[in-house]
């Protein structure tokens, strides 16, 4: 399904803050964990849906030293911009997912049985899977995304970002592999270097420098899908060598770029 990445994993790999480009909502399988997500710390455990929208800040660390298993699908946010035009009748604005953690046994088997439409390989799909998987979609799409809890106002939006950070944001995000220091983010902000550093942190609750070390993954994770050589998506993303990206890259992400690229590669060959 493009613009769809579907993951399975066990691990007791404990994951440092970062942000996905990417809607991801998937269901806990085995052990728990607890995590930092847009509205606070968070517990899930088997059986929980799990979500995470683009850019929120989130990590993850397993409650024992049993880890944890999950299987989870990220979603490209073009992918899911008609669905939520679909389900959204009330006129109100969609398009998040409002529960970081959603205890719900017929949603989470709903989601279950969509992972397994989405993977299953277009030579054992029947003739109406394409029917069944939207169907699937928009159900499971419709619950996360319909909670009393998005009207209350307790996560902060894009939106509520001041525009001085804005600026900032978009130094950055408007060519991650640039170097980049304070003081030109204290230029793009009109602000001191200090109140910079604040204020950025409070507003993406990453400093400056872990928020462009994750942009610059992003980008690397981008070129490693469009079949790039590792050594060439680690310098074309502003990494100082392959090594640094892959350190980076495993410390968030639990797998290594060869291996999520051997990943990406499979899929796309199918």
């Amino acid at each position: 399904m493009r613009g769809v990445l579907a993951v399975r994993a066990s691990s007791r790999h404990r994951f440092a803050r970062h942000t996905h480009e990417q809607f991801g909502i998937g269901v806990l399988e085995r052990g728990a964990q607890r995590s930092a997500s847009g509205r606070g710390e968070v517990e899930a455990v088997a059986g929980d849906i799990i979500t995470v929208n683009p850019g929120e800040v989130h990590d993850g660390v397993p409650l024992d030293d049993r880890g944890r298993a999950w299987r989870i699908l990220y979603f490209d946010p073009g992918v899911l911009a008609p669905v939520c035009q679909e389900i959204d009748e009330s006129g109100r604005a969609a398009g998040e997912f409002t529960l970081p953690v959603l205890r719900d046994g017929a949603t989470a088997a709903t989601l279950v049985q969509l992972f397994d439409a989405i993977t299953c390989g277009s030579r054992n799909a029947p003739t109406d899977a394409a029917l069944h998987r939207e169907s699937l979609l928009l159900m499971v799409i419709a619950r996360a995304m319909d909670e009393p809890s998005l009207h209350q106002g307790d996560r902060p939006r894009v939106a509520q970002t001041p525009s001085s950070i804005v600026h900032a944001l978009a130094r950055i995000d408007d060519d991650p592999a640039a170097p980049v220091a304070l003081d030109d983010l204290a230029a793009a902000s009109g602000l001191s270097r200090f109140q910079v550093l604040r204020a950025f942190t409070r507003a993406t609750g990453m400093t400056p420098h872990a928020y462009l070390v994750q942009r610059r993954i992003d980008l690397a994770r981008r070129l490693m899908a469009s079949g790039l050589a590792l050594v060439d998506a680690a310098a074309e993303s502003g990494f100082a060598d392959q090594s640094h990206m892959t350190r980076v890259f495993v410390r968030k992400y639990g797998l290594s770029p060869r291996a999520y690229a051997a990943a990406v590669g499979g899929l796309d060959r199918r």
